[in-house]
This record gives C-alpha cells, structure tokens and sequence, in this order.
C-alpha cells in the first residue's frame, strides 16, 4: 500500500470526546498528583508520576529520509534534514524501582528546533516523541486510564518484591491464555511484561498522533546490528538493582547506535481507531514505514550533570509538539493536562526551574 488516496485523512471530527471526559481527567489528574505526593515524601525529591527511573541520556541526530513519498513527507519528516535530539531511555513506573523488576521501558526523543506551527502555542521548537516497549496501552481508553492511575497509586507502597512476584503470576497467566487463544485482561497485559536488554527493545507511541495530512502511530527499532543483536536477550539476575543503567552506559562507552524511526499510517479508521489505544493496528492493513534514522554516537550516557539536567529540569510530552503532529484519543487529550501538572509538581517540590532547550549545546556533556 503506497498511494496516498489509501490512507485516512486527518480531520478533526476522527475524535470523538468520551463520556464525561472532563471529569475522568480530572480524576487522573488527581490519581498522579496523590502518586507523585507519596514518592515524594518516600525519596524527599520529587519525581515524574510516570517512568521516573533514567538508564541513559544521549545526544544524537535524527535524519529525516530523502525522497519520501507524499504520504510520509507530512509535518517534520517532509523534507530531507537533519535535527539534534536528546533521547532518554527510562523505565515506566513513576518510583525507582531495581531494574530486576520486569515493567515496561520507554524511549523518549526531544527533536530540537522543529519549525512550524504548534499544537499548543507554547513558544518552544521542540517536537516529543514519547515510546514504549509495547504497541499498546492496556488501558485504552480515558475511562480505563482512570481505573489504570488507581491502580498506580498502590504501588509506591509495595516492594519490589511484590512487584516482581506479581509480574511472574502475570507472566504465567498471560501464557495460559495466550494458549487458550483468550485475550489478556489489561492489568495482565501490563504487568505481563519481559525484561530484557533495552537497547534491542523495539519502542511504540501506543497512541496516535497527527501525520500531517493524514493520521500514524510512531514507532523505533533497532537497525544496526549492534543493537539488533541484543533484542531478546535477558537481563543478568545477578546484574543489580541498576543493570540497565549499566547496559547503556557500558554499550555507549564504545559504541554507536542506530535506531529507525517508523511510521504506520491510518488505512481504516474503524479498524485503526484513534480513540481506543488498546487496538493493535493490523500491519497487513499499513505496514510499518522507516521516515528517519536515529543516530547515536559513543558518549557518556549517564554523567551527574545528564541525570540531573534530564531527571531535574527537562520535560517529555507528547504535547511539545507540532500541530502536524497533534497528539489524538482521549489518552492523548488526558495527557495535555496531567502531564503539566505533574511537571509543575516536580519542579516546585524540587525548587528547580522548567527548561525548555533551544540548542542541543544546553544538554551537559
């Protein structure tokens, strides 16, 4: 599938507002800030209410492809160039929690100095693409959301012990129902996950997004053989509480990577919806397409002054973005509020102030 006639064109009515959407914001809004207050108190720093845990923080590029078709040449992908990012590689819970605990890992990239207008007039040149390791989000929906930020705030008051004995009964349970040819229940599905090497992770946006004149979800996977090499390859038991952190820093203390980033096009808006994250979007309808590569040379990963800059005083959210790439869903629409909010937050409880980089030469070396 290649002609641009194929795909579902952008326009506004493609969201549909969720019953009494306002108030289940809020009602996230609030879940996060009670789950922010408790990790707060339990470090005496504050945290993000979601993938509070670093493992790497690295200066790259981000190569948009030549030639592209018109149905990929959309937003910051339409024409050849290069920009600066910032990425970094964190884990999903907002806690610090030992890297033995299997839970899904992120991949957050800050493209630096993308021009146009944006989808909220805040200013910046910053376009966020923030990834997960899975396709999906379990908890598709705002109502589901709010039921999943419940279930977050218990969290902080269990160990990691329970975490990784609750992981382990999902894991086994999600196998018997994958046998059984049973869909998995959302809280197995989330907390069902491997734990694996997170450089051969492949990464996913979950939700969509506008794609210029047209709709996509975003995705990044390995493509030098370095990291392809290492996708599927468990983590070391004996490795610690912070092994991924030492796989990056390790791996990047000699090595380049490159990641591709991909885009899958909307084809059916009825079986591709973008209001229920939950549903994978069958590739057999819209393959996933490379638009850019991402490089990221050897460096330090994960200096003092990096953590602090990217743990401290950056924000990622999907709502630093371009009107060409407008976040979409109610998952998204919820995140325009509580992520801000969660920012605000951390910074006040931290007495640190919100930067926003113009320059890749403001990340530390």
């Amino acid at each position: 599938m290649s002609a641009s006639t194929s795909y579902v064109r952008y326009r506004p009515d493609l969201e549909q507002p969720f019953p009494d959407e306002e108030e289940l914001i809020r009602q996230v809004v609030t879940a996060m800030l009670h789950a922010n207050q408790q990790v707060a108190a339990k470090h005496r720093h504050g945290l993000r209410d979601a993938h509070a845990k670093s493992h790497g923080v690295l200066a790259g590029v981000l190569r948009v492809k030549a030639d592209l078709p018109e149905h990929l040449a959309q937003g910051l992908f339409a024409t050849e160039r290069a920009y600066p990012v910032i990425v970094r590689f964190s884990t999903a819970p907002g806690d610090l929690r030992s890297d033995q605990v299997p839970v899904q890992r992120g991949l957050a990239i800050k493209v630096i100095g993308a021009p146009g207008p944006r989808a909220v007039d805040d200013g910046f040149t910053t376009q966020d693409f923030l990834l997960v390791n899975h396709p999906t989000l379990p908890f598709g929906t705002i109502g589901e959301y709010a039921k999943l930020q419940k279930l977050l705030e218990s969290q902080p008051r269990q160990s990691d012990q329970q975490l990784q004995i609750a992981g382990l009964g999902a894991r086994v349970a999600a196998k018997a129902l994958t046998h059984l040819g049973r869909p998995l229940p959302p809280q197995i599905e989330t907390l069902a996950a491997a734990n694996d090497h997170i450089l051969g992770e492949t990464f996913h946006s979950m939700a969509a997004l506008r794609y210029g004149d047209y709709v996509a979800k975003i995705s990044a996977a390995p493509r030098s053989a370095n990291v392809r090499a290492l996708t599927g390859r468990p983590v070391d038991k004996n490795a610690g509480e912070s092994a991924l952190r030492d796989q990056v820093v390790d791996f990047f203390a000699q090595q380049d990577a490159e990641y591709e980033l991909r885009a899958q096009l909307c084809a059916d808006a009825d079986r591709m919806p973008v209001e229920n994250a939950s549903v994978l979007w069958p590739e057999e309808l819209s393959p996933h397409q490379v638009v850019a590569s991402l490089h990221l040379p050897a460096q330090d990963a994960y200096s003092d002054a990096r953590r602090r800059y990217a743990d401290d005083v950056l924000s990622f959210t999907p709502w630093h973005a371009l009107e060409a790439h407008r976040p979409l869903g109610s998952i998204m629409r919820s995140r325009r509020s509580a992520y801000p909010r969660s920012s605000e937050f951390r910074h006040t409880f931290n007495g640190i102030g919100q930067q926003e980089p113009a320059s890749i030469d403001e990340l530390p070396a």
